[in-house]
């Protein structure tokens, strides 16, 4: 089986100029893959950050700069507008990696789930940590190469070029993805 993974597809990282330029194109795209994942019996997972003021989960940077970030119940913290999370199970996360100090692992197994699909922001970030992460406890990666952004593009092709070679995780786009779910490619 498989699951889509939308990650952190939340107003505060859109703040930034180089991710609010592709916001847009990025909700369609999220979207058009959370319909075909539902149409075709697989599962999806909405995936967000969220801190505590009382910096009880702030990581070492924002712990460094005493500044915090996406805080529990703000607007930052909301996913954006025209993102189709109607009806969608969610998971709060406080680390790039949607794995450290989550039930995903439990979520993914009680599914069933080999292989998940990475889409959000950000590539070089939180996109990388999970797919680290997920070959770590042997879950094969498919990065959805139209629903997905950094804010940094170049961090961003460097990362995939290096977790696509060593880790054997494809780089793929919404029409393959959605393909291989039509044709039955995917288990």
């Amino acid at each position: 089986m498989i699951a889509l993974l939308v990650i952190d597809m939340q107003n505060a990282y859109f703040e930034d100029p180089a991710l609010a330029a592709k916001q847009e194109r990025l909700v369609g795209a999220c979207n058009e893959l959370l319909d075909g994942f539902s149409a075709n019996s697989h599962k999806a997972l909405l995936i967000g950050s969220e801190h505590e003021r009382d910096k009880s989960t702030w990581s070492l940077n924002m712990l460094d700069d005493d500044q915090g970030f996406i805080f529990r119940g703000g607007t930052q913290a909301e996913f954006v507008a025209g993102l189709d999370i109607s009806g969608l199970p969610q998971l709060v996360k406080t680390r790039d990696s949607a794995f450290v100090g989550t039930d995903l692992l439990s979520r993914l197994r009680n599914w069933d789930v080999d292989e998940v699909v990475l889409a959000g922001v950000s590539t070089h970030n939180c996109i990388a940590q999970t797919a680290a992460d997920a070959f770590a406890r042997n879950i094969r990666v498919t990065y959805a190469e139209d629903a997905m952004a950094s804010e940094d593009t170049q961090a961003a092709a460097d990362m995939l070029r290096i977790l696509s070679a060593e880790y054997r995780q494809p780089v793929q786009s919404n029409d393959v993805i959605l393909g291989r779910l039509r044709s039955g490619g995917i288990g």
